[in-house]
């Protein structure tokens, strides 16, 4: 209303503005009946040209839009790479849908209704068995390539042979990983065209890229050495967006204990595990079948292991009369990917206890 009695009295002060609005009505008139509603459009233009600046203003109230207000954050870095940092943003995918899946039935229906429904893959343990280092030695990878075909066999890059040996590998049925060398705590060469701390994004994915050429048909990757690469947050996040983009897994060897490759490979979106047993930092029989029934309880209490092991002649034939046994004992001999999958799913489900 008040609106209204400014708008009268404005008229009645000047018959000149009075006119131009008379003559603003009609306009609008015949706009509407020429063109329809779609002339309503362009009534604000219309208005600001006719009408004198102020009137179609709106009054001042306690309701109007707040001003936008911009807080400045500033974030201390750290005074070495290692000191806390705050991580380069990621995109986060959460768990796939068909855990999703698993974890709402679980917390729905309890583990029980699980396994009743038949959604379960292995029944019984699954144990992985990697052999890495594989490609140095020729009858050493000749001989690791014998074993039952659901070892994983995971090739170093830089081998002349590892190529030609790769192919094999994977024309036998095993699955075949990337072994990428990568900065080791102290001053032990992993090896050529490593990853490095002190490399950039760039560096990091060409070297990726020259590796997974010289080892075709790999499936995923774990590292060689790595102790201080895998701790470094900048380097892992550029390496596993690489692997993003080539839709690869990555298993941690977990050769230093503050390993953050997994972790970040997981929230990037990359199916990762970890190992759970070493086989032969013993090269000794008595040391290394220790080593394989550690695996074997690993795998009972938590319903999955993964175990790496080296080309040593010791280590190869333990695994191999292992592996003759090992259905008889009630586990199951799986590939590595199937296990990294049973470990997401395993956390999965304690995700759904919470």
């Amino acid at each position: 209303m008040r609106r209204i009695e400014s708008i009268r009295r404005w008229l009645l002060r000047d018959p000149v503005q009075s006119s131009a609005l008379a003559a603003f009505w009609l306009l609008l008139s015949v706009a509407l009946l020429v063109a329809g509603p779609s002339a309503a459009r362009g009534l604000p233009a219309l208005a600001q040209m006719l009408l004198p600046p102020g009137l179609m203003a709106a009054q001042a109230g306690a309701s109007g839009p707040a001003e936008k207000m911009v807080m400045p954050v500033d974030v201390a870095h750290g005074e070495t790479r290692y000191a806390t940092q705050v991580l380069t943003p990621v995109p986060a995918r959460g768990f796939p849908d068909w855990l999703t899946q698993r974890v709402a039935f679980i917390r729905e229906h309890g583990e029980a209704a699980l396994s009743a429904s038949g959604q379960t893959d292995a029944p019984r343990p699954a144990i992985a068995i990697v052999i890495d280092d594989v490609g140095i030695d020729v009858e050493a990878a000749r001989a690791a390539i014998a074993l039952p075909r659901k070892i994983t066999l995971s090739f170093l890059p830089y081998p002349p042979d590892a190529t030609a040996l790769a192919r094999v590998a994977a024309r036998r049925g095993h699955q075949v990983l990337l072994h990428m060398p990568m900065e080791p705590e102290g001053r032990e060469n992993p090896g050529p065209d490593a990853l490095f701390t002190t490399l950039t994004a760039d560096e990091l994915s060409e070297r990726l890229n020259r590796a997974f050429q010289r080892v075709p048909n790999a499936a995923g990757m774990n590292n060689h050495m790595g102790s201080r690469f895998t701790q470094d947050r900048e380097g892992v996040i550029a390496v596993m967006r690489a692997l993003s983009a080539r839709h690869v897994f990555f298993l941690d060897s977990r050769t230093a204990p503050q390993s953050v490759a997994a972790e970040i490979a997981r929230i990037i979106g990359v199916p990762s595990g970890m190992r759970d047993v070493f086989l032969d930092d013993a090269v000794a029989p008595g040391a290394i079948l220790q080593q394989l029934a550690e695996t074997e309880r690993v795998a009972r209490a938590h319903g999955v292991a993964i175990a790496i092991g080296h080309p040593h002649p010791d280590t190869l034939k333990a695994v191999a009369a292992w592996s003759r046994d090992v259905e008889l004992k009630g586990f199951e001999l799986v590939d590595v990917q199937t296990a990294i999958g049973l470990q997401a799913e395993r956390d999965a489900r304690s995700f759904a206890r919470r």
